[in-house]
């Protein structure tokens, strides 16, 4: 094994310390974030035949040119960098260049435990760029959503619970033609019912209820500048509201498309029944990656999801926790494909009403299930195959109903696919009659008696 280094990066500069296999140290420098110190880290590193380079980052514009300049990087989490400090230093003592030394100590010392970083194709980070993007934009629309409705009710609360949702386009429309009560104050129903005709307003409530709602709210006490400042104040916020929203359905066409034309895009669409649900799988598809050894084994893949929780043992004391350190946006995907499979999903709901029968709540039922889909995702994922319903063992045990006959126990095909609806595909149906008519039990339901 050759030389190993450590990196403290920072916005403005990055410490570094080289050492070999003894742990002589054989450079400590302080590079400058910039092309030329970039370039002058790389060449120091390559110069020095470093084997492994740490960091306390995966991803990044410097990690690109570690990865750019052939070095093997490690990956270390802050907090296992943190738990290191106390074995060099017990005076509580931290700079730079100590932190340097301690991640080149970790990769020196303990590289076996960690994993290598293996860079995903041009594809996948391109696709996680977007999904990233629009996660930023929808906190953003979330974010100008309630200011707006905060400043609505500081003045003008009838518009808040006018319409379904107060960042829905009718709404903003409403609000864009009458943002004070000062201009809504000749609305009449013939003039709302044209306007909601202008807007293709498909609510159920009808004008007369509409007018009647706004009318009901309470009414503000504010002077004309106050009147005229919140007025304005409320059209720059619809105003920047549309222009995000235009921006997030922009977005979701451009991660449509990348999802369906990457490589392993068909395996991730292939969990959810509607083909317009790309978003989820676009998330789940970013953040797992195209790197098959990134997730040697399924229990990873649940771990780093944040489905799996953490085993604590002392004695007699025996206690599953909630795990923290995992990559947060995975998990939110996991629980949001298990929250969309339990409803239509008959495997998943199975799933879902065990857990909340051993008194489990939603969320942690919820991780329930998305464990149980981590490892039949990770072993699509890992065999390049899409999600077969009829291959899924689980599945088919949940749904066939079996039938006691005088030859012995056989599959009902009608109940079966009562049972199945969507879940079962056509495929799987001729299968399992073709079967039935030979006297064989299904493949994917072993007999019971």
């Amino acid at each position: 094994m050759g030389n190993y280094a450590g990196v403290d990066w920072a916005s403005e500069k990055h410490d570094v310390l080289v050492a070999d296999e003894a742990g002589e140290e054989l450079l400590a420098a302080t590079f400058a974030h910039d092309e030329a110190g970039l370039r002058a880290l790389c060449r120091a590193l390559v110069r020095l035949q470093v084997e492994l380079v740490a960091i306390e980052r995966p991803d990044g514009l410097l990690v690109e040119r570690l990865l750019d300049a052939g070095l093997r990087v490690l990956a270390l989490h802050p907090n296992q960098v943190a738990a290191a400090r106390a074995r060099f230093r017990v005076s509580g003592g931290k700079s730079d260049r100590f932190d340097a030394f301690v991640i080149c100590e970790l990769a020196r010392t303990d590289h076996h435990r960690f994993r290598v970083l293996e860079p995903d194709s041009d594809e996948t980070k391109a696709l996680r760029a977007l999904t990233r993007g629009r996660e930023d934009l929808v906190h953003a629309k979330v974010a100008l959503g309630n200011q707006l409705r905060s400043e609505l009710e500081r003045f003008w609360p009838g518009p808040v619970g006018l319409f379904n949702k107060l960042d829905s386009q009718v709404s903003l429309a409403f609000l864009e033609r009458y943002p004070s009560p000062v201009d809504a104050r000749g609305l009449g129903e013939q003039r709302l019912a044209a306007f909601l005709a202008r807007q293709h307003y498909a609510g159920r409530q009808k004008p007369t209820e509409l007018l009647a709602k706004l009318r009901r709210a309470p009414e503000g006490r504010v002077g004309d500048a106050e009147l005229a400042a919140r007025r304005q104040l409320v059209l720059a916020l619809v105003t920047t509201l549309k222009a995000l929203i235009i921006q997030i359905k922009a977005l979701d066409r451009q991660i449509a498309t990348a999802v369906r034309s990457h490589p392993d895009g068909e395996i991730f669409l292939s969990l959810f029944k509607d083909p317009n649900s790309v978003i989820c799988a676009a998330e789940l598809l970013a953040e797992i990656g195209d790197c098959r050894a990134r997730y040697p084994t399924r229990d990873s893949l649940a771990a780093d999801a944040g489905q799996a929780a953490v085993a604590i043992e002392s004695g007699k004391y025996k206690a599953a926790r909630f795990r923290w350190g995992c990559n947060k946006r995975l998990r939110a995907a996991f629980c949001t494909m298990a929250d969309s499979t339990r409803h239509w999903h008959p495997w998943a709901q199975d799933r879902y009403a065990t857990a909340r029968a051993r008194g489990h709540d939603h969320p942690r039922a919820l991780r329930t299930v998305g464990r149980a889909w981590s490892r039949i995702l990770w072993r699509c994922w890992q065999d390049h195959t899409p999600y077969d319903p009829a291959r899924h063992r689980g599945l088919q045990q949940h749904i066939t109903v079996i039938i006691p006959t005088s030859s012995g126990p056989r599959p009902d095909l009608a109940a079966t696919q009562r049972m199945a609806g969507a879940a079962v595909t056509h495929t799987a149906a001729r299968r399992a009659e073709r079967e039935a008519l030979d006297s064989k039990p299904t493949s994917a339901t072993p007999p019971r008696g």
